[in-house]
């Protein structure tokens, strides 16, 4: 037998690469996590869209020297077999040069530590020349053409990643200048949610870090809401060969409860229907978000529900992790425990989202609407005949009462069922869910009080309304209201 060494031919494997699929922010995405694996606490991105465009992406973590500088840039450095740190962000050893070179035709890569500066660079025309894995160790002198590196010069320690030659965001464009600021709107609201937990720092075992793109902080999106959702049960580990899976629910906080910018936090253009489902996080960082992996199917009714997944980098193997770190299938053991948390946090995201919470689900408490189950089957809305207001307009003559039993019926066939459902499944916010003032309860008790005949019929009157929307969202103004009626 014969064993010969076939090495890939270098200017064919280096373009094939770059139809990975890579988008601008998962590609920034894949720089920084090299940045955060190298303990950098500061990350500063940089665009500059005439001229001679560039991205160039500067942290101050520990840095490289010359061997290092020229095995970070060797395809496949690390072996994904390998046992890694428990904080590496990393996987194939491919993530510096695919991600780059699917956005760039020349990468370069300055260094400093211990006080030395190295750079190398990857030139995909000069490699088109020479056939070869040809990579230019860059010397003083070249450096002081590429952009920003007097800036890292300046730290104890750090890298610096320039893209040049944008061959791939520039392709079709008219006017570069306009679309790198799409470009730059894509990429911040990507790292704010994919990077998250370490913007915000506040978790043990969590270097906080920040990151500033032309000179603007970007801040943390919490999928979860995390200080205002409600987390419905405990958090759940599902050990694998010895290594845990941590798993926590959340719902969120009604629309009705959401501020504006909140709601866009939360959903964006996609809404809160296409981003319920599991978060599934890498070593804190996130991976794929707003799918349940086939284990239900995304509904209105479960749009408020989301689940945090914690996977440590020992198990990559088992959830089939892609080279972008964008797709992690989960193995048949934690699909299983997946499976039967499902049911329980889809059946809160029901109770919130349909009932606005605990209050109306209470039989005991009067509401202006019933919802009433035909046995025909189907579900009708009727207004409460017993709420206290009905009953008051209902002490009329009989025209009267005829006449008002009339306009009830007349709102419970006209209720736009239908354009509420498409606000609603749209998440638009009902205005009418105002908060009720101080004043219009004083309005609302008045005609109450007024067709009390005597102290007996008025203090009962007041208890019932303690159990009675709206009055019984607000039981200390009711208090105070019923302490200067007496």
């Amino acid at each position: 037998m014969e064993v010969i060494s076939i090495p890939p031919y270098a200017p064919v494997l280096m373009e094939s690469t770059r139809a990975i699929g890579y988008s601008i922010e998962t590609a920034i995405a894949d720089i920084i996590d090299n940045s955060i694996a190298a303990n950098a606490t500061q990350i500063n991105i940089m665009f500059f869209p005439i001229a001679e465009p560039y991205i160039a992406i500067l942290d101050n973590g520990h840095g490289m020297n010359e061997e290092e500088i020229k095995n970070a840039m060797r395809y496949g450095s690390k072996n994904p077999l390998d046992d890694r740190e428990t904080g590496d962000l990393g996987r194939f050893g491919l993530g510096l040069k695919t991600a780059s070179m699917s956005q760039c035709r020349r990468l370069t890569v300055v260094s400093k530590k211990e006080s030395q500066v190295v750079a190398a660079q990857w030139d995909l025309d000069f490699i088109q020349l020479t056939n070869d894995w040809s990579l230019k160790l860059l010397s003083s002198e070249d450096m002081a053409d590429i952009p920003h590196v007097e800036e890292l010069k300046v730290n104890e320690t750090g890298t610096l990643v320039v893209w040049q030659v944008l061959d791939r965001l520039s392709m079709a464009e008219i006017n570069f200048d306009k679309s790198m600021g799409k470009y730059m709107d894509q990429v911040r609201r990507h790292l704010s949610l994919v990077f998250h937990r370490y913007l915000g720092g506040r978790e043990p075992g969590i270097n906080k870090i920040e990151i500033w793109m032309n000179n603007t902080k970007i801040e943390p999106i919490d999928p979860f809401l995390a200080d205002r959702s409600t987390q419905v049960m405990d958090d759940e580990s599902i050990l694998i060969e010895g290594h845990k899976v941590m798993v926590r629910p959340y719902t969120l906080p009604h629309i009705s409860q959401l501020s504006e910018m909140e709601l866009s936090m939360l959903g964006g253009k996609d809404g809160l229907r296409k981003l319920q489902g599991f978060y599934v996080y890498r070593n804190k960082r996130l991976l794929v978000w707003g799918t349940w992996f086939r284990l239900m199917r995304q509904g209105d009714l479960s749009k408020l529900a989301r689940v945090r997944v914690d996977i440590p980098n020992s198990l990559d193997y088992l959830w089939t992790l892609d080279i972008k770190k964008s797709i992690a299938v989960p193995p048949e053991i934690v699909r299983k425990s997946l499976a039967g948390i499902i049911g329980k946090i889809s059946e809160s995201s029901v109770r919130t989202w349909a009932y606005r919470g605990k209050k109306e689900t209470d039989d005991s408490q009067i509401r202006v609407w019933d919802r009433v189950k035909m046995r025909e089957g189907g579900v009708i809305y009727k207004i409460n005949r017993d709420y206290p207001l009905i009953e008051a307009l209902n002490s009329g003559t009989n025209i009267e009462k005829r006449l008002l039993e009339k306009l009830l019926v007349q709102i419970e066939k006209s209720l736009p069922l239908n354009q509420l459902y498409i606000d609603l499944t749209n998440d638009q916010r009902i205005i009418n869910e105002n908060e009720i003032s101080r004043q219009d309860l004083v309005t609302l008790l008045e005609p109450l009080l007024s067709v009390c005949r005597n102290i007996q019929e008025k203090d009962e009157m007041l208890k019932r309304l303690a159990s009675t929307e709206p009055f019984n969202q607000y039981p200390e103004i009711l208090l105070e209201l019923i302490q200067e009626v007496e």
